[in-house]
């Protein structure tokens, strides 16, 4: 895992826009966000994730393939649809099986964090907080998505509705107190 501010360039997301700014884990944890490295060719990764999953009640789990050849002719459209800032009213949990993505959080300023995932990156993102992803330049990444309930994917995108949204408030007010990892 890679930590850096994002240089708000235009261009293809999926290019790495590196402002040069490393940022440490710590500024993840300030943001809520939490981060495990859990290796997939390590043979004691499965049981950690599976222990993480039960501390958590993580109870369900799938796996997702984003690429062109898994996801056909809504590829880009899928890309464009998970890169529109948006938060979920639930943690975002993603543990990185293979291939490569970035996954974008908005800091206290309003900037941009990006964080590039690699394999055995297992990354929890609080909900409310708002964020996008996407693959890098490779087109190809595989993940499995764990959920506290039955899985399900609502992006709320970034709007006026969202900035009253409960979640939100919660977010918002857990990170002016200082989250703890």
């Amino acid at each position: 895992m890679r930590v850096f501010y994002h240089d708000d360039k235009p261009g293809d997301c999926r290019l790495p826009h590196d402002s040069g700014v490393e940022l440490s884990p710590t500024h993840l944890s300030s943001l809520g966000v939490l981060h495990y490295a859990f290796p997939p060719s390590s043979p004691s990764s499965a049981a950690q994730v599976e222990d993480l999953a039960k501390a958590r009640a993580y109870a369900n789990r799938d796996e997702i393939t984003v690429s062109p050849s898994a996801m056909g002719s809504v590829y880009e459209d899928k890309i464009k649809m998970f890169y529109d800032e948006h938060l979920h009213e639930d943690e975002e949990i993603r543990y990185i099986l293979k291939g490569t993505g970035y996954f974008d959080v908005r800091d206290a300023e309003d900037r941009w964090v990006r964080i590039r995932a690699e394999p055995g990156d297992l990354l929890i993102l609080p909900a409310g907080i708002y964020h996008r992803f996407t693959v890098d330049e490779e087109n190809y990444i595989n993940a499995m998505r764990l959920f506290q309930t039955q899985p399900k994917w609502a992006a709320l995108n970034r709007s006026g509705e969202t900035e009253v949204n409960e979640f939100r408030k919660n977010y918002v007010s857990a990170r002016a107190r200082g989250f703890s990892a």
